[in-house]
């Protein structure tokens, strides 16, 4: 294995695709919304808003919960 390949966003996911990506500013959709990480020191969250545009702060634990996708659903 080379080191590029370690530190890829897709050989992060490749070990648990279930789980979101973990590189701040990846864009991921979760209920039709998007959802954008922000690297902060000490945690990481997902921005988004709900459906009356209010922000929404989730973890990866709970975007995992919600179901995530890197594509919008049509």
């Amino acid at each position: 294995m080379n080191a590029d390949a370690a530190t890829s966003p897709e050989a992060s996911t490749a070990e648990d695709p279930s789980s979101p990506p973990t590189v701040p500013s990846t864009v991921v959709w979760c209920g039709g919304r998007p959802y954008v990480l922000e690297g902060r020191p000490g945690r990481a969250r997902w921005m988004g808003t709900d459906y009356r545009g209010r922000p929404v702060a989730l973890s990866s634990a709970e975007l995992q919960r919600r179901g995530w996708s890197r594509r919008r659903a049509c």
